[in-house]
């Protein structure tokens, strides 16, 4: 939404046609956007502090009494749970040191809830929905995922002309022959031309980090996010097809039930368990009971048949394979389901993803970084960037300092505009009859709406509204 003063416009001399439309766009592209852009970077300034304010704030239902070792087993722990919560447990979280808590995800019909109990005796600590946690309620909102699937493509959207706002402000700031307001802010902050160069130094010094937020954040969006990993998948450019090994992926819906999941490995299901073991005296495929001669069923076997391996030995299995304690483990979900461990940690070149048999344990996949392709390594290098995990507080800070950006440039072309505007105007950039855009700004965009569908489309629509909106009105209201 921000403006150039309109002494620069007006000197303009071989630009000036170009320079008007491009400020119009930019005008336009920030009064629909700055209000999400500073809800988007709120949100994200939150996030990046994800494991700390949770730490803190959830702090009696993750720390315990260190107590003697082993304390109960697993199973024995999700038997406490599910006598608490009834439901379909889907998710367990060993204690990842001692004086941690194990963590039972459950699945009922209001949603997953987690159930935090002690691992020396079982007790209950407490129960915290998925949906609840303070920061996946950021994160839908950072998505507009909360206010539903439309909401959820605006922001998309909205990242879209993140891009338009930061090319066409770049533009705008060029010097031109000019020196104040390109590096220095002028004046005092009771003066417009104050903010308009808090807000022209601000966008220039953190261009290159609102396009690096803007292009890393589409991976995870309703309609480009998909369609990207959907073909990067099905091209072996995400997770090859060939790490799942002799097991076919599922029909089921990747590692539901797991709270941080890799984006590469959550563009495809997971491998799927063997057949379960038949039943005592049920025949093979193609049999018709008659003569069939079927084994009579042992313990062994009818236990098999009920829970396949088992968490506790399924554990046992990731402890050899050097799986962290701590790490989620996702539960079968059917008698197709596999044993899932998930360890994401902040170094996504530490990110590793192990899938087992239900009934043999055997290993379906062992899937690390070096396994995924160009695509997926580049997205997760991005999107470990994005939410400030892979270098720590620095990558931290360095977001956090964009996420403010973003905030003072919303702040700043608010009150900029205020200070222009005519009572009851809008004020928008002036268009005069005869101004046409150039070449290479067409380019641009034409660029921009190819590799962005709803992006290309919101601008189409922007074009035919500007195009209709009567002569009367532009005058009158200053649109």
């Amino acid at each position: 939404m921000s403006d150039a003063i309109p002494a620069e416009a007006a000197a303009a001399t071989s630009e000036s046609a170009l320079y008007r439309r491009v400020w119009r766009w930019h005008f336009y592209a920030g009064l629909v956007c700055l209000p999400f852009l500073a809800l988007l970077a709120t949100t994200g300034a939150l996030y990046l502090f994800k494991d700390p304010i949770e730490s803190l704030l959830y702090a009696r239902l993750r720390v315990v009494e260190a107590g003697p070792a082993p304390g109960l087993a697993a199973s024995a722990l999700v038997d406490r749970a599910l006598a608490a919560e009834p439901g379909v447990a889907v998710r367990f979280v060993a204690p990842a040191r001692p004086g941690r808590s194990a963590e039972v995800g459950i699945r009922t019909a209001e949603g997953i809830v987690a159930v935090y109990l002690d691992p020396a005796d079982g007790r209950e600590l407490g129960r915290l929905r998925d949906d609840d946690r303070l920061m996946e309620v950021v994160k839908r909102l950072h998505s507009l995922a909360i206010a539903g699937p439309v909401a959820n493509h605006w922001i998309e959207i909205v990242a879209g002309w993140a891009l338009v706002l930061v090319v066409s402000g770049v533009f705008l700031w060029w010097p031109r022959g000019r020196s104040g307001g390109v590096c220095t802010v002028r004046e005092r902050p009771a003066q417009r031309l104050w903010w308009r160069d808090v807000h022209a130094v601000t966008g220039i010094v953190a261009a290159v980090a609102i396009v690096f937020l803007a292009v890393t954040g589409m991976p995870w969006s309703a309609f480009w996010g998909q369609q990207f990993g959907r073909l990067s998948a099905e091209r072996g450019l995400g997770v090859p097809k060939h790490v799942w090994g002799p097991a076919p992926p599922s029909a089921v819906p990747p590692l539901a039930g797991l709270q941080a999941v890799p984006w590469a490995v959550g563009q495809v299901p997971p491998p799927r368990s063997s057949e379960p073991p038949r039943p005592a005296g049920e025949p093979h495929h193609g049999e018709h009971g008659g003569g069939a001669h079927v084994a009579p069923a042992t313990p062994a076997t009818e236990a098999l048949q009920a829970d396949g391996l088992g968490l506790d030995h399924a554990l046992q299995i990731l402890a050899r394979m050097g799986v962290p304690a701590g790490t989620p483990v996702r539960l079968p979900d059917g008698p197709r389901g596999a044993y899932t461990a998930m360890h994401f940690p902040g170094d996504i070149r530490e990110v590793r993803v192990v899938h087992l048999d239900r009934y043999s344990g055997a290993v379906l996949a062992d899937i690390r970084y070096a396994d995924y392709g160009i695509v997926g390594r580049a997205t997760e290098w991005g999107i470990s960037l994005h939410t400030g995990r892979q270098f720590g507080w620095i990558n931290q800070l360095v977001m956090l300092a964009a996420c403010l950006a973003i905030v003072v440039l919303a702040v700043s072309a608010v009150v900029m505009w205020w200070k222009r505007r005519p009572h009851g105007r809008l004020a928008a950039p002036p268009r005069k009859a005869g101004d046409r855009a150039a070449v290479g700004a067409i380019a641009v965009a034409l660029l921009l709406g190819l590799i962005y569908p709803l992006l290309g489309a919101s601008m189409l629509v922007a074009l035919v509204v500007d195009a209709l909106v009567p002569a009367g009105w532009r005058k009158r209201y200053g649109l």
